[in-house]
Parts: C-alpha cells; structure tokens; sequence
C-alpha cells in the first residue's frame, strides 16, 4: 500500500532541510510542530556522541576532510541505528525491531543485530534490557522467534534462535565483563535451553531433538524453523528439516560456552558435561558435514547445495570447525567463488537448481525466490568473522599476513559499496534487507533492515574510529 509519494527539486550544491511529521492526534494543527522538530534534531545531533565513538565537538577543530566524512558516516550510521531501538511498554523493556517497514521486534533477527546496534555503540544498558526481553518468554526452551502482531503472543518457529543466544551473552561479557548479570538473570535459563534440547522440543513442529551421534535434528517438511523461513500459505519454501549445518554449529557454540560459564561459576560438574556433549558433537560434525565432491560442507545432511549457512561452522566464538584446517580453506574458497559478492552473499550458488537471482514478482514469486539465490548483505558478518577467525589462530606468519591483507580489502570494499548504497540507493540513510544477485544490484525487501545496518557497521566501524 502506498500513502502518497513527494518529489523535491534540490538544485546542485544546494541544501534543504525537509521535515515529515506524522501523528495520532486529532488536534495536529495546534500542536508545535516546529518545536517537535528541532528537539528531534538536538536528539539526533547528540546521538553520535553517546556512542563515544568520534571525538567530541572541541576536538574537531582541524578536521580534514577524511575525518569530516567519517564523522558524517557516523552520524549517519547512529541514526538508522537509533530508528530500530524501540521501547515495549508491555514489557517495560527496550526491544529491536527487525525491519521497516512491515517487521516487529523477533529474536533471531535481535540476536544477529545485538553487537552491531548495541555492543559497538556501547548501549549496554539497552543491551541487557534486550538480553531480558529475549529470555522473557523462553518455553520448553525456545526463545521466542517474534510476538504476533494481533495478540501479542510469543511465537516459537525457531530452531536457531536459543542458540544464538549463547553467543550474544558471550559477545556481552566480552564487552562488559558483567558476570554478575549473567550469573543471577541468564545463566538458569541457558541451562534450561540445553536441557530442553537435549530431551526434544516439538512445540508449533519444531521437532526438535538430539540424536545419538550428538548432532541436532529438527523441523519437518512443513516447517520453517530457521532463518531461511519464507513460507506462503501452509507451503514451505525451504523446510531444511534435519540436521543443519548451522544448527549444529551453533549447537556446539553453545555447550562450549556453557562449559566455559559453569566452571566460572563454579559448576564444575556441569562444565564436564557440556564438554563431553562438545566432543561428540564435534566429532560428528567433522565425520558427516564435509563435502568432498564439492569441498565445502553439506546445507543440511543429504542435500547437497551449495549455501552461505557453512560460515557458522568457522565465525562463532567457538567455532566446530579449526579455521585453519584444509576443510575450512576449502569452505572459504568455495564460497568466495560462488556465493560472494560486493552486497553480501548469495543464498543460493549460481547453476543449482531454483536458482533465482532477482527478487521480483507477485507474494507466491518472492517468497519462492527469497533464498533461492538473493543477495543479503547481513551474511557478510559470518564471513567477516570466518576471516577473523583465521587470522587469530594462524601461526605461520607469512600466511597470516596473507588473511590479514584480505580482510583489511574486504573492509574497504564493504566501506565504499555501502556508504555508496546509503546516499544513493533504497532508503537514503539505511541499509536494504537484501538486493538482486543480478547486476545493476538493486536494493529489495525491507528499505531498512536492522541486521544489515549492524552487521554492516560492525565490519567497517574499525575503519571509522
């Protein structure tokens, strides 16, 4: 539905300042507007400087044009990061929303967001009150994937979301080192997630249990309990039912932070057995998941094509695959070559079947083509870490210098593609939920999309310090 379109005639080297306000009240003739404008604009212009950073104002006093330019991209960066915080009254708890402009608030898409929008910025209160929110409604051990938009009731198709869970609270004690708040309002309700998996789940079809080899299974044909979730009517696009490779990935992360949290809290007889978990789990992984014909890893037991979910294998904190081993080279490559380009990855490799690289078409045509082989830039993040993860653990000093040189290009692509795409493309000032694999590479889906906008962020914010 479309309310309206304005064009504005902006002539070169010229500036205009155009504000929209839009409003539930009957009376908005009497209402200051003017007023309401400029303390938005005074919220905005100190919003950059909370995140602490750029320097501030009386530092600034011979900045180059480099570092005026930064400082904008900050600012600009600040705001759309801003648009997605939200405040949940019901709750009494801030909350982020996944998308504009038809998403709500879900917890996958928070999860994958949270160091973007609110560790890097140092938003570490809001940063809990979210780790709060995602915990709020955990049942039988699934945080909630969303809340509906007519009742509010928590929705639970999701596989993934519990185990990312794990590794925010990991990434948020790195940050801030709050083990206290860990220990007294998360810690019990992780060990219930690893408990519930590891008995079975199958509330709303997740079907989710731990199988003999310590691998996990889960969903059915007709579920869409991972990212890849786009369902129209009760068909589902991509069910990936069984055992997934990001799932046992992040399965893995999860118990090895378990491990990690127990013995520092002093639970020692419970740190021994999420290892012993750990080591099946991982053995496992490295017997079944490797593709020879392919040399990468396997979607999803059984299924052979060639996706971007491999890169959990080696981009989380305790990656089930060493990052530098030849089987993980080889993922790299394979994913250079196929699925890797300057927006993001692809969801699908180009010549497999149902490939789709345009994103067009009626609900049935766009759903269908959503994973299908559409770009999104927010996997970026996965393969930023996958690099990182090399680069950390590589001893030979020639070949870390190889990785490090490949990361600090892949940086800089990113920073010129993107700050291109905000100014220019989809909505000025946010990042697209995802864009064609097809040249000219339009933007699609969500104009302002919330793990794009952090996982973004997140990659070229070294290079804006």
């Amino acid at each position: 539905m479309c309310h309206g379109s304005y064009e504005i005639d902006i002539p070169e080297k010229s500036c205009k300042e155009i504000s929209f306000v839009c409003s539930l009240e009957e009376n908005i003739e009497e209402v200051n507007v003017k007023k309401i404008i400029n303390k938005e604009i005074i919220r905005i212009n100190n919003l950059m400087y909370e995140t602490e950073l750029i320097p501030k104002k009386n530092d600034m006093d011979k900045e180059t044009k480099e570092e005026l330019a930064k400082r904008e991209l900050i600012r600009d960066f600040s705001i759309a990061i801003d648009n997605f915080i939200v405040y949940r009254p019901r709750f009494a708890l801030h909350t982020i929303i996944a998308g504009y402009p038809w998403f709500l608030d879900w917890g996958r898409d928070s999860l994958i967001s949270f160091e973007g929008l609110l560790l890097i910025t140092k938003k570490y209160k809001i940063a809990r009150e979210v780790l709060l929110t995602s915990i709020r409604d955990i049942k039988f051990g699934l945080v909630p994937n969303g809340y509906s938009g007519y009742d509010n009731r928590p929705l639970y198709n999701s596989v993934d979301s519990s185990l990312l869970l794990f590794e925010q609270v990991y990434k948020y004690l790195k940050y801030t080192s709050d083990y206290k708040f860990v220990e007294t309002n998360i810690y019990d309700k992780l060990i219930s997630v690893i408990d519930s998996y590891c008995k079975g789940i199958d509330i709303d079809d997740n079907n989710i249990r731990l199988e003999n080899d310590g691998l996990i299974s889960s969903g059915t044909e007709n579920t869409q309990n991972t990212w890849m979730d786009a369902k129209y009517a009760n068909h589902c696009f991509t069910p990936r039912n069984g055992k997934t490779v990001e799932v046992n990935a992040l399965w893995y992360n999860a118990l090895k932070i378990m491990e990690f949290l127990s013995t520092k809290f002093g639970n020692k007889k419970d740190a021994k057995k999420y290892e012993e978990l750990a080591i099946k789990c991982k053995k496992s992984f490295e017997e079944k998941f490797y593709n020879p014909r392919k040399k990468c890893l396997f979607d999803v037991l059984g299924d052979t094509k060639t996706r971007p979910n491999q890169l959990f294998a080696l981009s989380l904190s305790y990656p089930v695959l060493d990052p530098n081993s030849d089987v993980a080279k080889q993922v790299i490559e394979t994913v250079e070559k196929k699925l890797l380009n300057k927006y993001g990855l692809r969801t699908l490799a180009k010549g497999e079947k149902g490939y789709v690289d345009v994103y067009e078409g009626d609900s049935f045509k766009r759903d269908s083509s959503y994973h299908q082989g559409i770009t999104w830039p927010w996997l970026l993040g996965l393969y930023f870490n996958a690099l990182n993860n090399m680069s950390k653990l590589e001893k030979n000093k020639l070949a870390k210098k190889e990785i490090d040189e490949k990361i600090n290009k892949f940086i800089e692509t990113t920073y010129k593609t993107f700050v291109k795409s905000m100014k220019e493309d989809g909505a000025i000032g946010s990042i697209s939920e995802l864009y064609d694999s097809k040249q000219p590479n339009l933007p699609k889906g969500t104009f302002a999309q919330a793990w794009s906008v952090a996982e973004i962020f997140r990659i070229i914010h070294t290079k804006l310090k």
